[in-house]
């Protein structure tokens, strides 16, 4: 029975769906954007959650989001399934406007062209060391999304007076994020540590190694803040342990 028990615990947390809320004080955001709400979906790895991702998208539209971010790895290098990428985007846009920033295994696609030109096909807005400004009345703020390093060094971010939100896929770069101005960023990369340890937290990481400093939640740093997803799939280990995917689900506050 505690074998039954220990494998169905497993399961669970390598199927089901949780939603992370936070509610983020920010510095300088804009009025208009009090109360915005940002879904971020990280870390997807080719997951399916139900046929279609239907579950998933279903915990995606109870949440009401005004954007949707997409935070690299949407495909798995090991397993690629460029179609249900797509399709999920392509669901996803009738929620809310995606955006879409590279991971690493996107830079290790022969065909990461087709999977971009699929993605913009489905109505996802692909973000590559460039930026979008969002309005919600009269106020602004620059959406900014970084190419992931694997495909090349990344440029520094652009000088702006605007509120920056930042989609940059590697956490463990937060100290240069906020050095160059970012004021909310999101991450994945981490997949929360793959295994969490209990008063210990994440096991390990890409980039950060054995008990990273960046697994998942909330971080602070200089004025800015970082949101890093555990992710929702997996890919070189098949496994999370205490670690269950992750819906994330931000609300802006005017501080």
């Amino acid at each position: 029975m505690a074998l039954a028990a220990l494998a169905l615990w497993l399961l669970w947390g390598n199927w089901a769906v949780t939603v992370s809320a936070y509610s983020v004080a920010l510095s300088g955001l804009p009025g208009g954007f009090d109360g915005f709400r940002v879904a971020q979906v990280s870390d997807l790895h080719n997951g399916e959650f139900g046929p279609g991702n239907a579950r998933l998208l279903e915990k995606l539209r109870a949440a009401a989001p005004d954007l949707i971010v997409l935070t690299g790895d949407l495909v798995d290098s090991v397993h690629t399934d460029l179609n249900v990428a797509i399709s999920f985007a392509r669901a996803a846009v009738e929620i809310a406007p995606t955006y879409f920033v590279t991971g690493n295994h996107e830079a290790r696609l022969a065909d990461y062209t087709v999977l971009r030109e699929g993605l913009l096909a489905a109505g996802a807005t692909v973000l590559e060391n460039e930026g979008v400004i969002l309005t919600q009345g009269t106020d602004r703020v620059l959406l900014y999304g970084l190419r992931d390093p694997a495909f090349g060094p990344s440029p520094t971010l652009p000088e702006t007076e605007e509120f920056l939100i930042l989609l940059a896929h590697r956490p463990e770069y937060f100290e240069g994020y906020a050095a160059q101005g970012a004021d909310l960023i999101f991450s994945g990369h981490a997949h929360g540590g793959q295994v969490r340890l209990p008063f210990l937290g994440g096991l390990v990481a890409p980039g950060q190694g054995f008990f990273p400093k960046y697994d998942f939640g909330l971080y602070e740093e200089s004025g800015a803040v970082m949101v890093v997803s555990r992710g929702l799939g997996n890919s070189i280990i098949p496994l999370r342990v205490n670690n269950p995917p992750e819906l994330v689900i931000v609300t802006l506050k005017r501080e």
